[in-house]
């Protein structure tokens, strides 16, 4: 019978610094276990400590990095990765060490942490030193975050993505081996190993480049194809329930997972019922504290249907007690990109999970806002009419004949716009239309209408 491999065993750590509150730094801390989690990995234990910055060579003080060093079985002490030179006596004794060794203790219970997570961008210096020190692997949070991306990722776009913001994270954390870095010969000659490595990767993000913005093209052209129908976004934080939302909306079955970055593929479905002018309905990757910069600027295209869209629904997990700092990093993205000047609502989501004292305060502080729980079918049902009665608002009715000549619109016209009466006279099909001006236009110039 085949074993399973062991589950890797991670030890987090957080610097608090002045301007963190306790809830904050703990409820980040929280959610850098679940992002481990994600990962498939399990959280044995957890390091924090109070200082004025993270900028310190080994990030931690030295009385916190050896407890952190007892856990995962390292030194605690930053010294050289060069090995120790040994004299051929030295060599032998070890071996013979080694046969008279006793046996060792059930292997599980003697496993120590392979993975220290930090709650921090770290610099490659911080990351060598905190290895040499804790004899673990050392990631940071946008490493994990990256990593996460890296196995989520199903569509050829998302793939690209992915690997292009993921080289550009390895490259400055690429070190010699410990092998050396002798120079190379024949091609590529007075290049060390490192050198090599790095302009392999150069290359590679060049190459990824050209890939992406052939499929950003297409998917730009698929968007300009959706121009003028009625679209809304869902965005908001990671496992706010967005994508639960979608399903409930739309019918469709994307994928629903209690983990952070289920989704990173953008989804569009029309809303069900459906309605004329169909209305369709996009559930966007989910953003998150220090979301990194260069996975803002891959997912180009998949923020481009925030930044497109009619109307925006930011949805919040109301039942998250750090629900307004996580709205805060949702909007701060979109302005990055230059979203805030969408049309929004707010929709407080899994409200099944809040008491009846915690709505009160919720309804208080957001007057305006849609409280609703993706899993029952009379909350989704009152959001359906709400973002109907929205498009409804900007509907202009108006008057066009189709031409006999070009009955082939009718099926463009009867998805762009609602038809209220049909009619016929001499010069073609008499149509009374509802829908958006910008649609209406459009149909004007299809038809040869100035």
């Amino acid at each position: 019978m085949e074993t399973k491999p062991p589950i890797p065993l991670a030890v987090l750590v957080g610097i608090q610094t002045p301007e963190v509150t306790d809830v904050a730094h703990a409820a980040s801390l929280e959610e850098l276990g679940r992002l481990v989690k994600t990962l498939g990995y399990e959280v044995v234990g957890s390091v924090s400590q109070r200082r004025e910055g993270t900028g310190a060579a080994a990030l931690l003080g030295s009385g916190k990095l050896a407890e952190l060093a007892a856990i995962t079985g390292g030194t605690g002490v930053v010294g050289s990765m060069a090995p120790a030179p040994k004299t051929k006596a030295r060599l032998r004794f070890d071996g013979a060490t080694e046969t008279a060794a006793t046996p060792e203790p059930d292997a599980e219970a003697a496993r120590k942490p392979e993975f220290v997570i930090v709650d921090h961008e770290l610099s490659p210096s911080q990351i060598r030193n905190l290895e040499r020190a804790t004899g673990a692997q050392v990631w940071d949070r946008t490493g994990v975050i990256v990593e996460i991306f890296h196995r989520h990722a199903n569509t050829r776009e998302a793939k690209l993505q992915v690997e292009m913001a993921r080289l550009k994270y390895v490259a400055p954390r690429l070190r010699e081996s410990s092998a050396g870095g002798g120079r190379q010969r024949g091609p590529g000659a007075g290049e060390t190993t490192l050198d090599l490595d790095r302009r392999k990767i150069r290359d590679r993000i060049s190459e990824l480049k050209d890939q992406l913005e052939a499929v950003q093209r297409d998917s730009d052209q698929r968007r300009t194809a959706r121009r003028d129908q009625l679209r809304v976004a869902l965005v908001g934080y990671t496992n706010a329930g967005k994508s639960s939302l979608m399903r409930a909306l739309t019918g469709s079955q994307v994928l629903v997972e209690d983990k952070l970055f289920a989704t990173l593929d953008t989804t569009v479905r029309v809303l069900q019922p459906e309605t004329r002018p169909r209305v369709l309905v996009s559930d966007t990757v989910g953003f998150i504290k220090q979301l990194p910069h260069d996975l803002v600027a891959s997912f180009r295209s998949t923020l481009a249907e925030a930044l497109e869209a009619s109307l925006l629904l930011f949805v919040v997990d109301a039942s998250d007690p750090t629900y307004e700092a996580q709205l805060e990093v949702s909007r701060s993205v979109l302005r990055e990109i230059g979203a805030d000047k969408v049309p929004s609502r707010l929709v407080l989501n899994k409200m099944d999970r809040v008491s009846s004292t915690d709505r009160a305060i919720l309804l208080e502080k957001h007057p305006n806002a849609i409280m609703l729980s993706a899993q029952n079918p009379e909350d989704v049902s009152a959001l359906r009419d709400t973002i109907i009665t929205f498009f409804e608002e900007a509907m202009v009715e108006d008057e066009l004949v189709l031409p006999y000549a070009k009955q082939g619109l009718i099926g463009e016209i009867y998805e762009t716009a609602r038809v209220l009466s049909e009619d016929y006279n001499e010069a073609g099909r008499v149509l009374k239309l509802r829908g958006l001006p910008s649609a209406l236009t459009r149909l004007r110039r299809s038809l040869g209408e100035a």
